[in-house]
């Protein structure tokens, strides 16, 4: 596989019916499901006839977003079950349904202001924090089994030091991969992108989309990112790419854009 370009599923569409014909009538090949909307919960994607039914009639595939809420290292043990089994059902589901990669935020958790500093507490408590990641791991691990899915951690708002000792406790499983969204990280100062760059090896997954400053989500061609630079890195390391503009009519000029700058 070179790049296989997909969607998110757009809040203009109520369906994912009508997503998957977007889709199709698009050229993509796959629709990234977002669960932090309801139609997509776990509950709903259990109804795999339908979801698959539509799948073949429109000739798309899947990935999903995990809920961006998602806190699998919460201090509150029962906020964290609750976290941990939305990623388990996940993970089933995926497994019915053939979904070949969950994308996924990592949580910073809560901070304290100082007068002089943030306190992050998963920073200040590392060592608790750091074993719950190792049993989230663990977990993953036992539910996939042998299928091939992949976890891939998405870049947000630049990755802190213990964020990355968590992520390197991740990367050393096969299943766990990386995202990397280039608008995030242009509005990031590019902080990322050396951390990046060092795992280019197990990058899985771009959302491409174009920036300005701290403006995000904008259609290709319309900012300042680089994007060739980041396609020909996201080519060469076979990755699929989300096409993540909000708008219908932002997605269809950014296919227009790949079609005429990018072959």
């Amino acid at each position: 596989m070179s790049i296989e370009f997909g969607m998110p599923t757009l809040i203009e569409l109520v369906s994912l019916e009508e997503n998957a014909r977007l889709c199709k009538s698009l050229g993509l090949k796959f629709i990234e499901l977002n669960m932090n909307l309801p139609q997509y919960q776990v509950e709903i994607l259990k109804n795999f006839r339908v979801i698959q039914d539509i799948s073949k009639e429109y000739e798309v595939y899947y990935t999903i977003h995990l809920d961006e809420n998602l806190n699998i290292s919460d201090f509150n043990y029962a906020v964290a079950k609750a976290y941990l089994d939305t990623v388990k059902q996940s993970l089933l589901v995926a497994k019915e349904l053939r979904i070949p990669l969950l994308n996924m935020h990592l949580s910073r958790g809560v901070y304290f202001t100082l007068p002089d500093q943030k306190v992050f507490l998963f920073d200040k408590y590392r060592d608790i924090y750091l074993k719950n990641i190792q049993s989230f791991k663990v977990m993953c691990e036992t539910v996939i089994g042998k299928e091939g899915i992949n976890i891939s951690i998405e870049n947000t708002e630049g990755f802190t030091e213990f964020q990355k000792e968590a992520i390197e406790i991740l990367l050393d499983s096969s299943i766990f991969t990386l995202t990397w969204d280039i608008g995030h990280s242009y509005s990031a100062s590019n902080v990322d992108e050396p951390y990046i760059m060092q795992n280019e090896t197990k990058l899985k997954h771009f959302h491409i989309h174009d920036a300005m400053g701290k403006q995000n989500h904008m259609t290709l061609g319309k900012g300042n990112i680089n994007l060739l630079e980041k396609l020909n890195i996201a080519r060469r390391n076979h990755c699929r790419c989300v096409v993540e503009t909000k708008t219908v009519a932002s997605l269809q000029e950014s296919v227009d854009w790949l079609k005429a700058y990018y072959a």
